[in-house]
């Protein structure tokens, strides 16, 4: 049977099934302000969502990166009889070949998608309900396919319950470290890596003003990310890789989000930085929740300091900073680079859905779906990966 079909097969009886779901309601929201209030409820500490899925951050990325796109905001809300609030799910609608598809806000900066639960319902969610969720958004015949991609399997130890739907191993896999309560540092980081690390930087720690730390104030912030938008495109260039951050809206996106303070005081995106009085050394960026890390965006120096595992040296100083905090896990974004796996020996299970809302979008979610296997598959393979390689760059 193939992936489209069974969707079909298993949301066949959504409508009968429905009568027994919670979710008695469902709208669809297509401006940002009119869904900010529910959706600032369901960020609330005692929900559960992931903070790539924060308003503040993908109101930024909407304003900054989707609109310029040609997406537009398709918010999706599903209520209780009482008409309150169960699950938002933050998605952009765009049209491929005269498809409607709705896929998570955020596109390739958001390392996990995940909609934002009542945590109550979260817990008790059935098939029954996702049925009748699908259901209601068929009706409404806004959207031909959901593509929802790189959703994590939990979150805080709780199931998504997304992952009764459908689905499929996403492309790439995300390594994680693990921090559990009260670790000892070298159960966190082997002994030996440290030494190897402390020994390099004993380089550094010679050079006037050498420090780490955690930018605080809007001109340090600008600062960095100054540096940052110089930098990074000739790392990239270098590693013969294609500028994402040169793409209409994002650096502006990426400003806004570092500038923007949340309602705690901290920063939508926190910047964490080695420098010295001479140059910014290494930049390592990403969200936190109180509970987790998870690594947005990196670069460092194209100086002969680079020759001493800066990066290395930086990820250390945050995996001690988060641990120190009570931190449980730290990840550094979707692939396995060698440098990942030195600090994550774990793996973050995360899946795809593609589901069709119309029969139009029955052979889009088929064909995505295929695709996306076949992108596995390759990037599991490492002859079919290699092969991949060379053909790239003969094609560049």
């Amino acid at each position: 049977m193939t992936m489209a079909a069974a969707m079909e097969s298993r949301t066949a009886e959504a409508p009968a099934r429905s009568r027994a779901s919670r979710i008695a309601s469902v709208d669809i929201v297509t401006e940002l302000g009119q869904a900010e209030a529910v959706w600032r409820a369901l960020e609330a500490r005692d929900r559960l969502s992931t903070p790539y899925q924060r308003f503040d951050l993908l109101s930024i990325w909407q304003h900054q990166v989707g609109s310029r796109n040609g997406v537009s905001p398709f918010i999706v809300i599903g209520y209780d009889a009482e008409r309150r609030p169960l699950l938002l799910v933050p998605l952009a609608l765009r049209r491929s070949h005269g498809v409607r598809i709705a896929s998570f806000m955020g596109g390739k900066h958001t390392t996990f998608n995940m909609a934002l639960w009542d945590t109550d319902f979260a817990r008790e969610a059935s098939a029954q309900d996702l049925g009748a969720l699908l259901s209601k958004l068929r009706a409404r015949a806004a959207a031909d396919v959901l593509a929802l991609t790189q959703q994590p399997s939990s979150w805080h130890d709780l199931p998504n319950p997304f992952a009764m739907l459908p689905h499929q191993p996403s492309v790439n896999g995300c390594p994680v470290l693990i921090m559990p309560p009260g670790a000892a540092p070298g159960t966190l980081i082997s002994n030996s890596l440290r030494r190897r690390l402390k020994t390099k930087e004993r380089k550094f720690q010679t050079l006037p003003g050498y420090r780490y730390h955690i930018a605080g104030a809007d001109a340090e912030i600008g600062r960095l990310l100054d540096w940052f938008f110089r930098t990074k495109p000739l790392r990239m260039a270098e590693q013969k890789l294609p500028n994402v951050f040169a793409e209409p809206g994002v650096e502006d996106f990426v400003r806004g989000a570092c500038m923007t303070k949340l309602p705690d005081g901290s920063r939508t995106i926190d910047i964490h930085a080695l420098e010295c009085d001479e140059e910014v050394i290494a930049l390592f960026a990403g969200v936190a929740d109180g509970h987790r890390f998870s690594m947005m965006f990196n670069t460092y120096t194209m100086s002969e300091h680079s020759r001493f595992s800066p990066g290395l040296i930086l990820m250390r100083s945050i995996v001690d900073h988060y641990a120190g905090r009570g931190y449980g896990a730290l990840d550094l974004g979707i692939g396995s680079d060698d440098y990942k796996r030195m600090f994550c020996k774990n793996d973050e299970p995360i899946f795809d859905s593609f589901i069709p809302l119309s029969p139009r979008g029955r052979l889009a979610a088929g064909a995505t779906s295929a695709l996306n296997r076949g992108k596995r598959l390759v990037k599991h393979n490492q002859t079919l990966f290699r092969l991949a390689q060379k053909l790239r760059s003969v094609l560049r």
